[in-house]
């Protein structure tokens, strides 16, 4: 099998292949990805400061059956596996953008599996807050609002950020997966020649720049996450 996937034919054939579509497979992929991760912070960061600041001792307290059903609607969807989820959801996403399969269609299913991830590992950055700071603005006469939007996150930057680069890059995972409904970019190279078509060559070689890609947004959210942990020490 070697062999035959490191032959001058396959090799030929692979380069062919990345210089024709991997270019443009990158993009979609790096597209969607961003793009989902987008729309998943834009519904978990509010959900996540819910799950804390909701709660019986939290700042803004709400009622326990509200607290219950958003715990088990986060639950449910962070337990159904992603390729379960994308049949699943085909209605809705056909009701948004107007069809089942490709690559913007691909974004809905993201951002249903990403959002209560992204809830939870917002929670948890919450959670880490020394609760003194917050007892501190409470004394001071600050709102629930205010509390949440000038101590709460803005305290939690550098745990947000680290936590939002495990989002981005678990996102980054899906999207290969996605492939299997035509969802574009590497996922579906991937899929096409080295699953349909035997080229492990260029499923190897997707797979080696998913791996890239990775890397290059955990780095990136490492640093970022690292200069305003230094920020926030300076200004205190």
């Amino acid at each position: 099998m070697l062999e035959k996937m490191f032959s001058a034919e396959a090799i030929r054939e692979a380069l062919t292949i990345l210089k024709d579509e991997m270019p443009f497979a990158l993009w979609e992929t790096t597209y969607v990805t961003v793009l989902a991760t987008a729309f998943a912070i834009l519904i978990g960061l509010p959900l996540g400061v819910l799950l804390v600041a909701g709660e019986k001792d939290g700042v803004l307290p709400l009622p326990k059956g509200v607290m219950y059903v958003l715990n088990v609607i986060i639950n449910l969807l962070r337990s159904i596996p992603f390729l379960i989820l994308m049949i699943l959801v085909f209605p809705l996403t056909k009701l948004l953008v107007g069809t089942r399969v490709g690559t913007t269609a691909s974004i809905v299913p993201l951002v249903i599996a990403a959002f209560p991830f992204v809830a939870r590992l917002v929670e948890s950055s919450l959670r880490e807050l020394n609760p003194n700071i917050i007892e501190m603005a409470q004394s001071m006469g600050a709102s629930p609002f205010q509390i949440i939007v000038k101590v709460m996150i803005p305290e939690s930057i550098p745990s947000l950020i680290s936590n939002m680069t495990i989002a981005i890059t678990t996102v980054l995972g899906y999207t290969a997966m996605s492939g299997i409904i035509g969802g574009g970019g590497l996922g579906k190279i991937a899929i096409n020649y080295g699953y349909y078509r035997y080229k492990y060559l260029v499923m190897l070689i997707a797979v080696i720049i998913l791996i890239v890609l990775v890397q290059v947004f955990q780095s990136v959210g490492t640093m970022l996450a690292v200069k305003s942990d230094r920020r926030m020490k300076k200004g205190k």
